[in-house]
C-alpha cells in the first residue's frame, strides 16, 4: 500500500494524469461546440483533438527531465518513448483509422439494400500532426505548471 500511496502523491503522476484528463475533457468540449451534442465516450476513447497520448507522454518526459535532469538516462528513455508514441499516433494509428473509414464506406455501399448490417469499424484511431502537436503542448504546459 505504501507504493500506491507514493505513486498517487507523486507530482509527476499528478501532472501526467491532469494533462491526460484535460486533453480527454477538451475532446468532449470541442465535440459539443462543433456538433451541439454531448459525447462522453470521447472522454475514454482514442483519437481526436488534442491527442491525450501526446499530452500524457510529453508531460511525463518533461516532468522526469525537471526532476532527474535533462541529461539523465531516465529522461532520455522517456523522451524516446514519447517520440515513438507520438509518431505512432500520427502514423500507424491514423492510417488504420483511414482504412477503417474506407472499409465502412465499402460495406455500406455493398449492403445498402440488404438486411445484413455489419458492425462499423472504429475510424477515430489516430491523430493528425496538429492534434499531436496540440497534445504535446498541453503536456508541456502541465509539466511546467505543477510544482
Amino acid at each position: 500500500m505504501d507504493a500506491i500511496r507514493q505513486i498517487v502523491a507523486s507530482r509527476i503522476f499528478l501532472a501526467t494524469l491532469a494533462a491526460w484528463a484535460t486533453a480527454q475533457g477538451l475532446k468532449v468540449l470541442i465535440y459539443y461546440i462543433r456538433f451541439h451534442k454531448m459525447n462522453f465516450r470521447l472522454f475514454v476513447g482514442s483519437g481526436g483533438m488534442p491527442s491525450s497520448h501526446s499530452s500524457f507522454v510529453t508531460c511525463l518526459a518533461v516532468s522526469i527531465g525537471r526532476a532527474a535532469g535533462w541529461a539523465s538516462p531516465v529522461f532520455m528513455l522517456s523522451l524516446g518513448i514519447a517520440f515513438v508514441i507520438m509518431s505512432d499516433a500520427a502514423g500507424v494509428r491514423r492510417a488504420a483509422g483511414t482504412q477503417a473509414h474506407i472499409l465502412n464506406e465499402m460495406m455500406e455501399d455493398y449492403y445498402r439494400n440488404k438486411p445484413f448490417k455489419p458492425k462499423r469499424l472504429k475510424e477515430l484511431l489516430g491523430h493528425t500532426p496538429l492534434q499531436v502537436v496540440a497534445g504535446a503542448f498541453l503536456g508541456l504546459v502541465y509539466a511546467l505548471i505543477f510544482p
